[in-house]
């Protein structure tokens, strides 16, 4: 064992933004904060504006979502305030689209958490269909021993 239970309050993390996007003329983002980053697991506190959208999307580990506020789209599945998803390691899932109100998840993944692309060429119509451009990530801080292997729009 490490020596008994962390505790870390949301107020005293620092905001990440992981993701942006163009919608018209106003930006869009993902915003993150990270109680828990190891290579065990990652737990995140997520902030989605309103119409934010993420790619259909896996990753390398087991994930759980929580939709703790708003709501958003999970490919065709609504995705209400207390909706519980699990992925397991290696299928995938979304796209998501955030409601009008945006959304607020809580999330663990157990393991490595980068993630893989799962339709490419889906989101390529998506983000035409909405008229969306996805934008470079912004930079993240991440912890020295995970590699950021984030591209567009993985």
């Amino acid at each position: 064992m490490a020596g008994g239970p962390r505790f870390r309050h949301l107020d005293d993390l620092k905001w990440q933004e992981v993701r942006r996007q163009q919608h018209g003329d106003k930006t869009v983002s993902v915003f993150e904060k990270w109680p828990e980053f190891s290579e065990r697991y990652l737990t995140v506190y997520a902030k989605y504006e309103p119409g934010m959208m993420v790619h259909k999307h896996g990753h390398n580990s087991d994930h759980v979502v929580f939709v703790i506020e708003g709501d958003l789209m999970c490919g065709d599945v609504h995705c209400p305030a207390g909706t519980h998803i699990a992925l397991d390691q290696g299928d995938s899932f979304g796209p998501f689209i955030a409601g009008p109100e945006g959304a607020v998840l809580f999330e663990i993944m157990m393991g490595d958490p980068r993630s893989f692309a799962a339709d490419p060429e889906g989101w390529e119509r998506l983000l035409a269909e909405k008229g969306v451009e996805q934008l470079p990530n912004p930079p993240i801080d991440m912890p020295d021993w995970l590699e950021d292997t984030r591209t567009l729009p993985a």
